[in-house]
């Protein structure tokens, strides 16, 4: 039986997926939320908030992810960086996957990756648990309800957690898969509830497909100015960054908290919602974000609450450090309706120093900004990846390895000619440590990570006085109203200056050996910035 709104020359039966049991087509937030309830995936939370825990995998599988190696990608796909599946192993994957599937009822949403429908494309998500399709609604963009009737997709993505994969069939690495094959139109997702690998893959296909059109993805939020769409700054950066926190600015408006693209025509938000991190979540210093985990359809995923009251508790870890809650991107006031900005103005990259060495924010050359963006220098944060327990430095290039389908410099060399092209404004910031390494200092203050970006953002930055630092050849300010001067310093906030020294150099190396792997692609002015 199929049940919902739906193109009738486009259901899963003309596709080639038969034999199913029910089959719901677009369902809504309320009838997706009584269908998962009726189906005991979680539970009603305050405000109709839908309360999951996500079993065995709280967080992305990066190293189940691999990409079919078949003649039209073989010569793009960075096969270093992503593990390739062979055709046949995807065949015998898809086939038991379907087996598995029969008689089975199943979700289905009919989405859009892209705000800019010029370079958007069309995703049909099927997924086994009702809350999965919730999730999706909310994160990829909705089509009007009239526009199911003749909606085809160019990508399907079916997510089936209670399938588990033979790896030495398959081909794979393990019983949890995500497998993407370009030429069959088609990502398999199998073995993990964990909700991010449905948007991620999403993100995955952009990645690989807007290059080609002269475009740039990016793992960034971004916002612009009220009422100037001129004036917008993106914010690179991995998870736990605060990609989502520092773009969700009350003075400016929201254009998205994590997948973007930039065309010649400005900056697109790639979804519809945001996946917000949850742990610690202050109604003070981000009132927005919290206001949403007792909205209505408010997904949210591993967190601790009260059986009796529902009341969540943002800070017991026990599950994971990785809880979260996903939302439509209306329900930030300030969020853009259009989802659309203009070429960014300033471009902030995002590390987390679990060193604690690096300042709070300096200036980038469009050099030393390549040289940044191609190293992606952060710290893994606890539970965003399977076995992340504590902060664990790490370069991720582009500042997005997991998602990045082709080698680092086509992402690099496009950011290049965009910022040359535009002359945007380069910024790193830093929300990792400070005083201290991670377990003997604290993170940087949000409060003062703000007041750096308000200056950065509204221009007043650029008159301060800036010092060249020792360590990494940046420009950073001396000064700034509203921060502690003593902040700016790094070296300055460690007890003991001698062991901050013995960090740095640590660090230096680590840069400069990281960077090795990309001096034969890379030019001369590129290579005159580089560390170490």
């Amino acid at each position: 039986m199929t049940s919902g709104r739906v193109n009738p020359q486009f259901r899963l039966e003309d596709q080639g997926i038969e034999g199913l049991g029910n089959v719901y087509y677009n369902f809504m937030e309320p009838a997706l939320i009584e269908e998962a309830l009726k189906r005991g995936e979680g539970t009603l939370g305050n405000g109709g908030a839908f309360l999951v825990t996500t079993g065995k995998f709280t967080g992305r599988s990066p190293k189940d992810k691999h990409v079919v190696k078949t003649e039209s990608v073989a010569d793009t796909i960075w096969w270093e960086n992503n593990a390739e599946m062979t055709p046949k192993g995807f065949d015998a994957l898809y086939e038991d996957m379907l087996a598995h599937m029969k008689g089975r009822d199943y979700f289905v949403q009919d989405l859009v990756g892209g705000a800019d429908l010029a370079y958007s494309i069309n995703v049909r998500m099927v997924t086994e648990l009702a809350w999965h399709n919730l999730f999706i609604r909310h994160l990829l963009r909705r089509p009007d309800r009239e526009d199911l009737d003749e909606f085809t997709a160019d990508f399907t993505i079916i997510n089936c957690p209670s399938f588990q994969a033979d790896p030495k069939k398959h081909g794979c690495k393990s019983e949890t898969v995500i497998a993407l094959n370009f030429d069959r139109k088609m990502i398999l997702i199998g073995g993990t509830e964990y909700a991010g690998e449905n948007k991620k893959s999403v993100f995955t296909l952009l990645n690989y497909m807007l290059p080609e059109k002269g475009v740039m993805p990016m793992h960034c939020s971004a916002n612009h100015a009220v009422g100037n769409p001129v004036d917008t700054a993106v914010f690179f950066g991995l998870s736990g960054t605060g990609k989502t926190t520092l773009s969700a600015d009350p003075e400016r408006t929201l254009i998205g908290d994590d997948e973007h693209g930039w065309s010649d025509r400005g900056t697109f938000n790639f979804e519809g919602g945001c996946y917000a991190k949850t742990i610690n979540l202050n109604p003070e210093a981000e009132p927005e974000i919290y206001a949403t985990t007792t909205k209505f359809g408010t997904v949210i995923e591993n967190m601790v609450f009260d059986p009796e009251t529902k009341e969540l508790d943002f800070d017991d870890d026990s599950l994971t450090a990785n809880m979260r809650c996903a939302y439509p991107l209306e329900y930030i006031s300030n969020a853009s309706s259009s989802a659309l900005g203009g070429h960014p103005k300033n471009i902030i990259m995002l590390t987390c120093d679990a060193f604690g060495v690096l300042p709070p924010i300096a200036r980038l050359t469009p050099a030393q900004a390549m040289y940044h963006f191609l190293s992606g220098f952060t710290s893994k944060v606890a539970g965003t990846e399977r076995g992340v327990t504590e902060p664990q430095p790490t370069f991720s290039t582009c500042f997005g390895a997991p998602f990045m389908p082709r080698r680092p410099e086509v992402y690099g060399n496009l950011l290049r000619e965009k910022i040359a092209q535009h002359g945007a404004t380069c910024w790193l910031v830093n929300t990792g440590w400070t005083g201290g390494a991670y377990g003997v200092g604290s993170r940087m203050p949000i409060r003062a990570t703000r007041a750096l970006l308000t200056a950065a953002l509204d221009g007043s930055l650029r008159d301060a006085e800036f010092r060249k630092d020792a360590n990494f050849g940046f420009d950073v300010p001396v000064t700034v109203p509203g921060v502690a001067e003593v902040l700016l310093d790094p070296r300055r906030t460690w007890d003991d200056q001698a062991a901050f020294d013995k960090q740095a150099e640590k660090l230096v190396k680590m840069f400069a050996e990281n960077f090795e792997q990309y001096l034969p692609f890379i030019d001369d002015d590129i290579k005159a910035v580089a560390i170490g």
